[in-house]
């Protein structure tokens, strides 16, 4: 046996335990008992001692999971960060309740900061840097943020891992894999999604999140998008000072967007900035497909002449042609009252699989659309008709693939900045526009003869391999190692009925034969008897009564169990 597996194992079950005590706390009794009955199967209940009953009480199952969440500490935090951003995959009033969740925690000493800098940097941070302020100006659970000089002048921001943020994360999310499947085994049939898949998610993306060189190429990306865009400000990524644990990037000194206050006494124009942020979001869904995925108030920034600024790039989002158009037929549907247009939508952007009732889906959409009749543009709310269509996916149990996700949830961000910003900023005249651009893209015919051309690459390449393909399948079959593989799905409840008729046809048999060669038996004079009749046959008659019996009842079993 390897200790280091048995160490691992116990200071997992420690940490399970922490999880458990922190749930019943606030009064998450259902899956408290459901998972420590799990573990007391696999590690013995000396290992999981009983925990005391403790409830919060006056608090709604959203405010009792985010306080479980802060309790828990940083990689729940994150977690909760990130799903907040999923209505889809969480009920709308827990997802809004999560959003509450802030990732700050207390700051290390600046001696392990210099301990990761010189690791990073390969060298004395004093040959990079002129500067560099010990005081932190973010501190996080994955990274704390300095200030620093260049030795050529520029003015810069460094992020900096903290030390032992993977090996804390990797951890937690081992825990987590496991008390998902716990989840998904015994309430699968009580929980919309499965449980394993939104620790799988979380799992890619903090990992992508902890690579900062993937962050600073990100901006590279986003320098290259608006280079030619005077109202927008990127930062400059400094990829020869950076590395998986360290970014350095430009420093960013403006005015928090949601901060209306200083804008004003800036004399920064409000309407203005929000008809800029607007477009700076949608542009990068519609005509990039590449786009800022936490575009939070504390991630955009104004400078002078109303210019927005754009902070922390670790998370981001990239859909393809196919989505953008599924959310402008979406966005069309809803318009102008199509829902059939909006269905289509669903299943060019894999919303809807084979198990979805079509006909139960169209009534509730086409319920929804109604509901929007004689509503001028202008009144509509892009937030309220997403959160309609989430109750709709949540019903019907579909599920919104997490790019698509934080695409719809990138826009209504924008939307609710630009109403903080002004109040009777009219969205959806920005957002029609790009609708009337994604029809126009959809047929142009530079993209259709693109998208012809590459069907026939596509078929040309089909038609280069059948020979091939034909012939080794042929030498295959000559060879005696073609097979064929059959593979049933679903089938099982099938199989079970064919099975129980083929053993009531067996049994139906064998007692026909009973009571047959029992009444030849019967006939026969000679041989031993019982109460005047030959043994052998009034046996046979026995055996095929008591057959015959079981044979009826385990029939009436079955219909009723059916």
């Amino acid at each position: 046996m390897k200790l280091p597996s048995v160490s691992r194992t116990f200071r997992h079950l420690r940490r399970y335990h922490q999880i458990l005590s922190v749930l019943l706390k606030y009064g998450f009794t259902d899956i408290v008992d459901i998972t420590r009955q799990d573990l007391i199967v696999r590690f013995g209940e000396k290992f999981m001692p009983r925990l005391k009953t403790r409830a919060a009480e006056g608090l709604s199952r959203g405010e009792r999971l985010t306080k479980t969440i802060e309790e828990l500490g940083p990689t729940f935090i994150k977690m909760g960060q990130i799903f907040s951003l999923r209505p889809d995959l969480i009920p709308v009033e827990i997802a809004y309740e999560l959003q509450k969740l802030q990732d700050k925690v207390s700051p290390i000493p600046f001696s392990e900061i210099e301990k990761v800098l010189h690791e990073e940097l390969k060298t004395d941070p004093a040959e990079v840097f002129r500067e560099i302020d010990p005081e932190p100006i973010a501190a996080a659970s994955i990274a704390q943020v300095h200030r620093a000089v260049l030795k050529t002048g520029e003015q810069v921001v460094l992020k900096v891992q903290r030390p032992n943020a993977r090996t804390i994360i990797d951890v937690d999310i081992e825990i987590l894999t496991d008390f998902a499947g716990i989840l998904s085994k015994y309430l699968q049939e009580k929980v919309a999604q499965d449980p394993v898949l939104i620790v799988r998610e979380f799992d890619q993306s903090i990992h992508r999140e902890l690579d900062f060189f993937k962050e600073g190429r990100n901006i590279d990306r986003f320098n290259r998008c608006f280079k030619d865009e005077p109202t927008i400000f990127i930062p400059k990524f400094y990829s020869e000072f950076s590395s998986e644990r360290l970014l350095v990037m430009d420093y960013v000194n403006g005015i928090k967007a949601s901060d209306t206050e200083s804008l004003d006494k800036a004399g920064l124009d409000r309407k203005e900035i929000a008809r800029r942020g607007t477009n700076l979001s949608l542009q990068q869904i519609f005509d990039f497909g590449f786009f800022h995925a936490d575009p939070h108030p504390g991630n955009i920034v104004v400078l002078e002449n109303n210019v927005i600024g754009l902070l922390d790039y670790g998370m981001v989002g990239q859909i393809d042609d196919d989505t953008i158009d599924g959310i402008g037929d979406i966005l069309i549907g809803v318009f102008n009252k199509e829902p059939k247009r909006i269905l289509r939508a669903f299943t060019r952007l894999k919303i809807m699989d084979l198990k979805t009732d079509n006909s139960a889906l169209l009534l509730d959409v086409e319920a929804l659309v109604e509901t929007y009749l004689g509503i001028p543009l202008k009144d509509l709310r892009f937030s309220a008709v997403l959160s309609e269509f989430t109750e709709i996916i949540q019903k019907h149990r579909l599920r919104i693939p997490p790019h698509l996700s934080l695409a719809l949830k990138a826009i209504v961000t924008a939307e609710g900045l630009a109403q903080t910003l002004y109040p009777e900023f009219d969205f959806m005249a920005e957002l029609k526009p790009y609708i009337h651009k994604i029809l126009m893209r959809r047929y142009n015919f530079l993209r259709k003869a693109r998208e012809g051309m590459l069907f026939l690459d596509d078929f040309s390449g089909l038609v280069e391999e059948f020979p091939d393909k034909m012939r080794t399948i042929m030498n295959n079959a000559a060879d005696g190692k073609f097979t064929i593989r059959f593979e049933h799905r679903n089938l099982e409840q099938v199989v079970r009925e064919f099975s129980r008729a083929a053993n009531r046809l067996s049994s139906a048999l064998i007692i026909a034969a009973l009571f047959l060669g029992s009444s030849f038996l019967i006939q026969v004079s000679t041989g031993p008897k019982i109460f005047g009749y030959p043994m052998f046959g009034t046996i046979g008659y026995v055996l095929a009564g008591i057959l015959g019996i079981k044979l009826i009842v385990d029939t009436i079993r079955s219909r009723k169990s059916n």
